[in-house]
Parts: C-alpha cells; structure tokens; sequence
C-alpha cells in the first residue's frame, strides 16, 4: 500500500470523538507497518499534520505543539501540501485517506465535495451518499418513498399540527449521535426548543417517543463484498430514556467501542431476519461505501429502519472484530476500496462556450 493518511477532527460537535476515532486509526495502521500521515483539522477550519504517535489529550487545550500546517488545494495541483517557514508549499504524496470526521462538515458531504474537487481519493460516503445520511427528513423519505418501515419523521414548523397528543423526540435535521435530542411532552415544547436551543435552529424534526422500543444496529462494509455484522442492541440506561451521547461516548476511553452493549443481541430469528433484510435494502438506497451503522427500533408494534451513520464512531470496527477482523484489516479493505475506483470528478459535458459566443451584452439580457 502506498502512503495512506487518515484525517480526523473538523469544525463538528463531534470534533473530540473524531479525534478518538482518527487516532486509533492512525496506530493500527502505523502498528501494521504503514507510514501514516495524520491529517488533523482544526475546530477553527485549519488542517494540520500532526505526529504518528501524537496522543489525545494534546487536542484537550488546542493544537498539540508538534502540529505544522499544512493546506488542501483544489485543482489540478489539488491535495494536501505543506507549507515551509518561506511559505512555499509542497506536495503531500498521499494515496487515499481514511476520514474519521464525525458530524459536520466532515461527514455532510461538504469535505467530500472537497477532495472530489482536489482530486483526492478517500474512504467513507460520496458527497451525495454523506449527505442524504446527514440530513434525517430526507433520508426518512427515501426510507418511505421506498417502502422501507420508518417511523413517521415531521419537520418542526410553526404550521405543524399532528393528531399525536405525544410524547415526541425532537432531533437536529442536520447532525448525528444523539446530540440535541431531547423527549417533549408535546409538539409546542417541541417548537419553543427550536428558537432556544443552538442545535435545532438549522431545523428539527419530531417522531412519536416509543418508550418501549429497544435500539438494535448493524454494521455494513462494502469491499471486498457487501457484508453485514451481527446484529448489537445498545444497553439504554435504567432509567429508560433515550440511548444519549453520553451512554455512546463518554463512558471509557475508546469512543463508540466502549459503550454498553449486547452484541450480538439475543433476537428471535424473525426480527433477526427481517433486520438483515431491511439493512440490505438501505445500502443500495443510501449509496452506502466502506462501512456504515445502520440504526434501527423495534417495538411490539414493529421494526423500522430509524437512522444510518455514514461514519460512525471508531468506524464500527467493534462489529468486526466479533468476526476475527483485526482494525488494521478493516482500514485495509477501506482503503483498498478507495483506491480501486478513480477519484471522483466533476462533468463540464455541454460546457463548450457556445451559449456564451453569440449572448451579446448582459445588459441586453436584463433590459
């Protein structure tokens, strides 16, 4: 394999998680002989290259001090480059990176617009695939345009009126892992939050709260072949409420691969079944690449496709490795997926100049 770099951080909510995910990224490779780049880019939009051995609590107060700066240009130069103290810059010799960017920027289909401008191969989501993932109303629609089981999504307006008394789960539109979810009692506790909370005034979306749902996800990766895992229920705290942030990532030290779980989780064959099914399905519909978490809830009432997490935290890889896949072997794969295909470009076909050469003034066209 030729140098591959991981990148990890960006200006997210989740940026601290990403810094977890894009470390242990970084020392599987370099453990497996592989000399890394590590990409950090900062809360403020700055990338910068930071030691292979770098540890994660040089980011708690800023930039660790053996960071340098380094810039993403776009182009037919396009790529990472470093900067020297003349500011002449060079080329970084990269063959694909690994993107551990949580939520954001990073996993909304906007750095992915970035490197297919730059030429540069990378795993996870395309930009279209990064953000129908990100953005919850659309990805519900096209669960149910597709006649996938999905729970009822509703975009929170000041019109919105439903027969549903409540209670209601309220969720950032845009954005990922349970952050500025909370449980209202009713749809107008639902709107005030949308003008005082941070976190939904990029829009919201409501669903009906099913306090005896249990949470179930599945993992996804595409290469060498399409493959799903075993099938994880998150434990939800005891008192019931939603399974939060906090229970996915701050209860250890390793991120997601931390959080409480049963996996795989003692299920009847039929849901288990119907589970595998359902995931199969949103791959294709979700232009799935690399590895993915699928989110699902099932109730009495029913199972239903609930979210999909293009890059999820520590990238799944404790699905994996309950099938013997070591996290160097599955960042392998990724990356030999990343490289099997061309970086991805943009079209100019019809671009040819000829409804410019006879167009005449432009105040013509305005008069």
């Amino acid at each position: 394999m030729t140098r591959p770099a991981v990148c990890f951080g960006s200006p997210s909510p989740e940026h601290d998680i990403s810094i977890l995910t894009g470390l242990q990224a970084v020392r599987a490779l370099s453990d497996a002989g592989n000399d890394v780049a590590a990409l950090y880019w900062s809360k403020t939009g700055h990338w910068f290259e930071v030691p292979a051995d770098v540890e994660a609590n040089e980011f708690a107060d800023g930039l660790p001090r053996s960071a340098q700066p380094v810039v993403l240009q776009l182009g037919e130069t396009g790529g990472f480059h470093r900067i020297n103290r003349r500011g002449k810059q060079t080329r970084m010799e990269i063959s694909a990176v690994v993107v551990c960017c949580h939520g954001g920027p990073g996993e909304d289909g906007s750095l992915q617009a970035m490197f297919d401008l730059a030429g540069v191969r990378y795993t996870g989501p395309s930009r279209s695939g990064a953000a129908l993932g990100m953005d919850k109303l659309a990805f519900s629609g096209a669960m149910e345009a597709a006649g996938l089981s999905s729970l009822p999504l509703y975009l929170v307006t000041n019109e919105l009126s439903l027969s549903d008394a409540g209670p209601f789960i309220v969720k950032p539109r845009f954005g990922g892992s349970s952050i500025g979810i909370e449980i209202v009692d009713n749809l107008e506790t639902a709107k005030a939050l949308t003008k005082t909370q941070p976190l939904l005034r990029d829009g919201a979306v409501v669903q009906n709260y099913l306090s005896d749902a249990v949470d179930l996800n599945i993992s996804v990766r595409t290469h060498p072949e399409v493959s799903l895992s075993s099938i994880e229920r998150p434990l939800r705290p005891e008192d019931g409420g939603i399974y939060s942030y906090a229970d996915k990532y701050l209860r250890g030290s390793e991120g997601m691969a931390s959080a409480p779980r049963e996996l795989p989780a003692d299920l009847p064959a039929q849901i288990e079944g119907q589970l595998r099914t359902l995931a199969s399905q949103v791959v294709d519909l979700a232009m799935v690449r690399s590895v993915a978490r699928i989110d699902f809830l099932w109730s009495p009432d029913g199972l239903w496709v609930n979210e999909i997490n293009t890059i999820p935290g520590s990238l799944s890889w404790y699905f994996w490795a309950q099938e013997g896949i070591s996290f160097a072997e599955l960042l392998s794969q990724m990356l030999e997926e990343a490289l099997e295909n061309p970086a991805i470009g943009f079209r100019t076909d019809g671009a040819d100049g000829s409804a410019l050469r006879d167009v005449g003034a432009i105040a013509h066209k305005l008069a």
